[in-house]
């Protein structure tokens, strides 16, 4: 039942920043095939860094291509569907705070799968949850968003230690995503409502 829940979950993330990768594609007014680039390389761009650093024997897209799919197919419909959306840049911003929950949390699990260390699986969850949106906006030759005085990366970091924290009070392990997926979800959320900033380094 749980690995159910891990795999749909996945899933769901790909999909979600592969939606996030083909709306900054209609907001730079780009063709069918630039909205699948830009949906596949956020979709899977951070999981397959990960991947990559922990040494697994395949990277999880192609060890299973359905996350390779999904990421088309989301893309491809947000191509046809996104002149419905009244604002794209209010749609992408959601979308990815959603991305961004989810595979935090993912990212931590797998982690703890492959290495025991807490640090690792939040390194790894920061990896994987903006990496692929970094790829996105390097092609689209914009700041990425890692790289501004926004709440970001710290909401991956508490989505990370939610979940490691529920892990190791032995909550029940839906329970532990759901709470992981809650706490970065709502930090990124709050900080994209009321422009929540970390203060910059002044010299």
């Amino acid at each position: 039942m749980f690995s159910e829940i891990i795999f749909f979950a996945g899933i769901i993330g790909c999909a979600v920043f592969a939606i996030s990768g083909a709306l900054a594609a209609a907001e730079k007014q780009q063709d069918i095939m630039s909205f699948i680039l830009l949906g596949v390389v956020t979709g899977i761009g951070g999981g397959t860094i990960r991947d990559l650093i922990l040494n697994k024997p395949q990277v999880f897209w192609l060890a299973e291509p359905i996350y390779l799919y999904v990421c088309v197919i989301a893309s491809a419909l947000t191509y046809f569907i996104a002149h419905y959306v009244a604002s794209k840049h209010r749609a992408l911003v959601w979308m990815d705070a959603a991305g961004l929950a989810l595979f935090s949390v993912m990212a931590t699990h797998t982690s703890l799968m492959w290495n025991d260390s807490w640090l690792v699986a939040i390194a790894m969850a920061m990896i994987t949850a903006s990496f692929g949106g970094v790829i996105r906006d390097v092609m689209l030759d914009q700041m990425p968003v890692i790289l501004e005085p926004e709440i970001y990366v710290s909401a991956s970091v508490t989505g990370s230690l939610v979940f490691l924290i529920a892990h190791h009070f032995q909550l029940d392990s839906s329970l532990s995503i759901c709470l992981g997926f809650l706490g970065a979800f709502c930090l990124r959320g709050a900080a994209i409502i009321w422009d929540l900033r970390l203060p910059k380094y002044k010299d």
